[in-house]
């Protein structure tokens, strides 16, 4: 990485925490470069930066682990989801066992926290399923020291596949789609191990995403039923190049996908026109989830900017960040800034001079290291931090100037809460209000003008997840 880089986040690191510390006056007006209208109260959000924990963990992300991990799930040949199950060197079945095997000695250094499992099911005959066939998704949960009942998920898909989807004798490498997403998974579960977060984080590796997101709709549909508080899910999937295929590279870039409006609330009108009344289209807990994420992984541990797409995923594709987003939990994908798609989902040949298909050759080691920094700010950010808000309401009873806002109190916000605010065109939060330990403030400021969020604060410094307010009474809709 060139350091001139390096140098310039650290210089705009070091301007906005002396912007936050500057003394302030009656009458001063906050303001971004454009001239944020209207003023309010409150001081500039400064984005999270990590502790000396955090930065410890990110600069233990290894690309040469990373890279011997992406090039034995090449070596079992082919990966695809109706592949033997049993031979030993070849097929989807060697490299869940090779997984698992490597997830267990992680968890041997854990001291107990880290569990691992191989949950399984039947998939009958259905798309892209031919023949009743295991699906077997691989889970290491590092369980919570604090809130154990708080689960944050990060995955990548460990089949592959090449250009027949129902080809499992032909090789299929899927160094890129997706070795790179489990490689990450991996290398965090092996960092993390070692460590002890407030909540409960899952590494996964799931099967079957090439035939119809099957393992990761097992997983999300399974952690559904069993009540568990899934605060959010980073799906990892096609992270390993930034060169598109025209040469065009972008190696400290990632685009971060993010659904609007979520699936849970498309077959209800009465939500929809609500949210649609308030102006929330952008305030979903899967955007609010992405603008945390940008908020504390861009420095300079990670060296990367982080894009937030303002859609579900690519045309014409999917991933199984869509699995937990039906199950109405906050589900986000990585996916690299440049996609070449002679390297995916292709059977490996060399037509006209040009080398075609999912191969280690085409993979940057060092930027699936720096996705994989990226994760991991986001990662450790949510689990120590206080869970996100919840029961946010804005009082709506009334006419008036000011805001009032309430929230469901939380003992784990040992920290406080933060009124957050920004204009209705403001693509992320601007002002933070500290509020203290209460579950109500009101604000000098009209809700017609701005749009509001709460967050929680820990003793620790780690912030949570904004959450957006729902109007209490609900409008009138007609």
């Amino acid at each position: 990485m060139p350091p001139l880089r390096s140098v310039l986040l650290t210089l705009v690191l070091v301007a906005q925490q002396a912007l936050s510390q500057a003394p302030s006056f009656p009458g001063d007006q906050l303001c971004t470069a454009a001239d944020i209208w209207p003023p309010g109260p409150g001081s500039r959000i400064v984005p999270q930066a990590p502790d000396a924990e955090l930065t410890e963990i990110l600069k233990q992300v290894d690309p040469k682990r990373i890279q011997a991990t992406i090039l034995k799930l090449v070596s079992f040949g082919t990966r695809h989801t109706l592949s033997s199950q049993t031979d030993p060197v070849r097929g989807v079945g060697a490299a869940r066992d090779w997984i698992a095997s490597e997830m267990r000695s992680f968890a041997a250094r854990s001291n107990g926290r880290m569990t691992v499992t191989i949950p399984s099911y039947v998939q009958g005959p259905g798309q892209r399923v031919p023949n009743d066939t295991v699906i077997s998704n691989v889970v290491a949960t590092l369980r919570g020291s604090k809130e154990p009942g708080r689960t944050y998920v990060i995955s990548g898909h460990y089949d592959s596949r090449c250009s027949d989807p129902l080809d499992f004798t032909t090789d299929s490498p899927g160094a890129n789609d997706d070795a790179s997403g489990v490689a990450v998974s991996m290398e965090l579960a092996r960092i993390m191990a070692t460590h002890s977060p407030a909540a409960t984080i899952m590494f996964a590796a799931v099967a079957g995403e090439e035939q119809n997101i099957y393992g990761s709709n097992f997983m999300a549909t399974q952690l559904k039923e069993a009540g568990v508080d899934v605060q959010g899910m980073l799906n990892n999937d096609i992270i390993g190049s930034s060169t598109a295929d025209d040469g065009t590279r972008a190696p400290f870039d990632i685009r971060l996908f993010t659904q609007g409006v979520p699936t849970v609330e498309f077959d209800n009108a009465t939500e929809v026109a609500i949210r649609t009344m308030i102006g929330g289209e952008n305030d979903s807990p899967i955007r609010q989830l992405g603008r945390f994420i940008v908020d504390v992984a861009q420095n300079s541990q990670t060296n990367m900017s982080v894009h937030l797409m303002y859609r579900p995923d690519r045309y014409l594709r999917g991933g199984d960040h869509k699995s937990f987003v039906r199950q109405g939990y906050p589900a986000v994908r990585f996916t690299e800034p440049h996609e070449n798609y002679n390297h995916q989902h292709q059977n490996v040949r060399v037509e006209n001079g040009v080398q075609i298909g999912d191969l280690p050759q085409f993979v940057d080691f060092d930027f699936v290291a720096r996705v994989g920094r990226v994760n991991g700010a986001g990662l450790w950010s949510l689990a120590q931090a206080p869970g996100t808000p919840k029961g946010v309401i804005l009082d709506a009873s009334v006419l008036t100037n000011n805001s009032t806002l309430k929230w469901e109190s939380d003992p784990h916000a040992d920290g406080g809460y933060e009124v957050v605010w920004r204009a209705t065109d403001e693509p992320f939060w601007t002002h933070v209000i500290p509020v203290g330990h209460t579950d109500t403030a009101t604000v000098q400021l009209s809700k017609d003008n701005v749009h509001f969020g709460v967050r929680a604060v820990g003793r620790n410094g780690f912030r949570s997840p904004v959450s957006f307010p729902a109007p209490s009474p609900p409008p009138d809709l007609d």
